[in-house]
């Protein structure tokens, strides 16, 4: 699984004055849980980067002042306009206790419904599970080597991962190969002419 190294600083001063004044030079205000301590600190932008604007799951190994653990983004405050980021809630993993995270899924085999010319669209892409770091994926896994043409796959069709309860409703569509208007067209065409 990939870790990404973060530095930060530990705040002196915490609430919207002191936040207001780290964002104005250039750092980000950010928040860990999890551990025996709360503990507020700023990072920038280029530390967090790789972390927030990516699709795959990844784990932050985080250092304040000397101290070194492993966490997840729990949480990004957005700005409503300018889209910059506010704030960044960090949960740290401890042995043995459970998290909740949301890790991608990923798409195994060749659909025989897309190899006719349907189109594969996905509903869902992040899965949210509950599990202990031990047991932590960065990614599930769904076959979709037997999807024909109109049909779709769900939640329950996940591969199963040892330690890993998937909090997602089973039925829930994940994908689905959809029929293109040619060839539902052309099915409409010879039903047609098979009625008259």
């Amino acid at each position: 699984m990939e870790s990404i190294a973060v530095s930060g600083q530990v705040r002196t001063t915490t609430g919207k004055k002191a936040s207001k004044a780290e964002r104005s030079n250039e750092q980000i205000p950010c928040v860990l849980y999890g551990g025996e301590d709360v503990v507020h600190f700023t990072t920038t932008f280029n530390q967090v980067k790789p972390l927030v604007y990516t699709p795959d799951f990844k784990i932050a190994e985080l250092e304040i002042d000397g101290k070194k653990c492993k966490c997840f983004v729990k949480d990004v405050q957005w700005h409503p306009v300018t889209e910059a980021i506010l704030h960044i809630d960090f949960l740290q993993f401890v042995d043995g206790q459970t998290v909740k995270v949301e890790v991608p899924v990923r798409f195994r085999g060749d659909s025989p419904g897309v190899k006719l010319g349907g189109k594969l669209l996905q509903n869902l892409r992040r899965i949210k599970i509950k599990t202990t770091p031990e047991h932590l994926v960065n990614e599930l896994f769904l076959d979709v080597s037997s999807l024909e043409l109109g049909q779709s796959i769900r939640v329950r069709d996940i591969e199963a991962v040892d330690g890993v309860e998937i909090m997602n409703p089973p039925a829930t569509p994940v994908a689905l190969v959809e029929i293109p208007r040619a060839l539902r067209s052309a099915a409409a065409a010879e039903m047609k002419a098979a009625q008259e």
